[in-house]
């Protein structure tokens, strides 16, 4: 047995039980666990309070998910309005009563951001932030919720900065590095200007950003999508690893949907590289009609590249239905490089695909 083991066996024994175990993982991990108090009544209330919260949106969810009220019906749908901010007031009006009374809650700032953040009032949200960050700022969670405000509406530079710290503050989280890469990918001439590096090295910078949250995380689905999609906007394309990340999405996905979107992508970057029967293949292993269309189109284009028309071939709509919101882990490999792969036929697919969202990180 370990001597962590042993101490932990040891820490829980103790009559500061959370204490003791936080000071004995940072003694031989050199991480800090955050303290939360289980028998504080402020922290049990607002546990309940966030339990409201979670229980608040999911029925709001639930009644904009079965509205049937028909656009005309303007009355309708101002009642449902109406509804919807009442449910929502009650919340704010308890947050706001909880930090009256607890002014020094870190994580009631952070909470309360997170629930404005989640009903769309993001200037409320970040104003909750930095109250939050300026009581605890050793919170990691903090910083990413910060970071992801400024990357969406202006700040870059303090967008890559907070991504750096929560990172910093806990090198563990996989959401931090997923969120940095996807600001890094988007933001290209940002981070270019930020970092003095090439728009190549940008792309290398996100790509291995991605590829240390799989690390962290190697069967997330939808992590390892983000990663793998991002090749489409990489020119030249860097086919021998947006494939090797394709493959790796079908070792992890978990139903026959999820295989066929992945197979989806697979084709459609195999005939980006003139791999005209490997694509087919795959095309021809998909059933689901809901990729019908696309499988269509897919196979018209192998058609004309492989007997060219008098006339350009017709570049695949970046709006067509592709996979569904999957994405598998990779095995990740040392940097990307360039590989070399046959030329795309003249006037090829443009491939980029609509950038994934930033992913939030409420208090436990």
């Amino acid at each position: 047995m370990s001597d962590l083991t042993i101490g932990l066996l040891s820490a829980l024994l103790a009559t500061n039980q959370p204490q003791a175990v936080s000071n004995l993982v940072q003694q031989h991990t050199g991480l800090a666990l955050p303290l939360v108090d289980v028998n504080d009544p402020a922290e049990r209330e607002l546990r309940d309070l966030m339990i409201a919260d979670d229980a608040a949106l999911d029925e709001v969810n639930a009644w904009i998910s079965t509205n049937q009220i028909p656009r005309s019906d303007t009355n309708a749908a101002a009642a449902l309005n109406k509804r919807i901010h009442e449910r929502f007031g009650g919340l704010r009006h308890d947050y706001e009563s909880f930090l009256r009374n607890h002014p020094d809650s870190a994580r009631g700032f952070l909470a309360y951001g997170s629930f404005l953040n989640d009903i769309g009032d993001e200037d409320g949200a970040k104003v909750q932030y930095e109250n939050s960050k300026q009581l605890d700022p050793k919170n990691p969670a903090v910083w990413n919720q910060l970071a992801n405000y400024y990357g969406e509406y202006g700040g870059l530079t303090n967008a890559f900065a907070y991504y750096t710290e929560a990172i910093r503050l806990d090198p563990t989280e996989p959401t931090y590095y997923q969120n940095f890469a996807t600001t890094v990918y988007l933001f290209r001439k940002d981070a270019r200007e930020f970092y003095g590096i090439t728009e190549q090295q940008v792309f290398d910078k996100a790509l291995g950003l991605y590829q240390q949250a799989m690390k962290l995380k190697p069967d997330d689905l939808v992590l390892a999508t983000d990663y793998a999609q991002s090749y489409y906007g990489i020119k030249p394309m860097r086919t021998n690893d947006a494939l090797a990340a394709w493959t790796n999405c079908l070792n992890i996905c978990k139903d026959e949907n999820e295989r066929e979107g992945i197979l989806v992508h697979l084709a459609r970057t195999k005939i980006a590289a003139c791999m005209f029967t490997e694509a087919q293949a795959h095309l021809d292993a998909i059933t689901n009609r809901a990729f019908a269309d696309m499988k269509q189109r897919l196979e018209k284009m192998i058609t004309l590249y492989k007997e060219p028309a008098a006339n350009a071939a017709p570049a695949i709509s970046t709006n067509a239905p592709v996979a569904p919101a999957i994405r598998p882990p990779f095995a990740p490999k040392g940097p990307s490089t360039m590989t070399n792969v046959p030329p795309t036929p003249p006037n090829a697919t443009r491939l980029e695909i609509a950038p994934p969202g930033l992913r939030e990180q409420k208090p436990q």
